[in-house]
């Protein structure tokens, strides 16, 4: 099979599409013809050195597509089936994958759309638990236009919670639409915010990474009310949580983000898709982190 793979570190031109053994699913894994792999900000620190010091290394966490194959004790699939999940190996970016946890393809999406949402769901899903979010408190998330922080915005809003959202001004009609109230980032963000809430709020969520801790931590009271996907040494400073996969996944919210989607309760982000022979390309654009959505790669014939 194709895969996306690279043996030196470097910029996007060290990617190479290369010739692998197809892989085989293992106990409750299940094998996908890739239909659609999501790229995120991992591969391209992964790609430079920043993350793992092994070579060479493949690429791709998220996937869709069409089950070919099924490992020991998989009944609740069947070959031909199509979902989407997550990739243990760290493979997905292939004509290949094997997932180690995944779902039914929600069924108003296609391949693609699909693709976009594993790692978002999950990382939104956790913080929100990690944070106790429920109805009837006030949530201010730090970072919320992008694929995560909207998806933390639409499931604080299911839950009842209240909703503040910061971004830049071109995102907020977006915000207001996802049920969140927006206020612009930046210098003087904690005053911004004391307009809408003058007591403050309950709790808060760092998807952006971009310095604000002691004013997330002003506005909550507590850094046990503060919780950051994005800033690992500012956490350390403050005493605030650094939400990471191996402090408990939210793999469950797979199986419940189809009835969320078909009910209209939640809205996918936008995609924008490239083959997989150009993840070069695709990774130059998530580089720049001026992407609205999600970029997805795409495999093979499409739906």
């Amino acid at each position: 099979m194709k895969a996306v793979r690279f043996s030196r570190f470097g910029g996007p031109e060290v990617l190479e599409l290369v010739d692998l053994p197809d892989p085989q699913p293992g106990p409750g894994e299940v094998r996908i013809a890739v239909r659609a792999a999501g790229v995120n900000a991992s591969d391209w620190k992964k790609r430079q050195g920043l993350m793992d010091p092994e070579l060479p290394q493949t690429l791709g966490y998220e996937a869709a597509g069409v089950v070919d194959a099924l490992g020991e004790g998989v009944t609740d699939v069947a070959v031909g089936d199509r979902v989407f999940g997550f990739s243990g190996a760290g493979a997905a970016q292939a004509e290949l994958a094997v997932l180690s946890f995944y779902a039914p393809v929600p069924r108003p999406l296609d391949f693609a759309g699909a693709a976009a949402l594993p790692a978002a769901l999950e990382t939104a899903r956790r913080a929100l638990d990690q944070l106790g979010v429920v109805g009837g408190g006030t949530l201010l998330i730090n970072g919320a236009s992008g694929t995560i922080g909207s998806a933390a915005v639409q499931f604080a809003a299911a839950r009842g919670a209240r909703v503040i959202g910061t971004a830049g001004a071109g995102n907020h009609a977006y915000l207001r639409s996802l049920g969140a109230e927006p206020v612009a980032y930046g210098e003087g963000l904690a005053d911004r915010v004391r307009v809408l809430a003058p007591e403050g709020v309950d709790l808060a969520l760092d998807v952006a990474g971009s310095g604000v801790l002691p004013e997330l931590i002003q506005l909550t009271g507590r850094p046990e009310r503060v919780i950051t996907i994005a800033d690992f040494e500012g956490a350390r400073k403050y005493g605030v949580v650094f939400s990471r996969g191996d402090s408990g996944r939210a793999l469950h919210v797979l199986a419940e983000i189809g009835e969320l989607i078909e009910s209209g309760r939640f809205s996918p982000p936008a995609v924008t898709t490239y083959p997989l022979a150009e993840v070069a390309e695709a990774q130059r654009a998530v580089e720049t982190g001026h992407v609205r959505g999600k970029i997805v790669l795409v495999v093979g014939p499409g739906e």
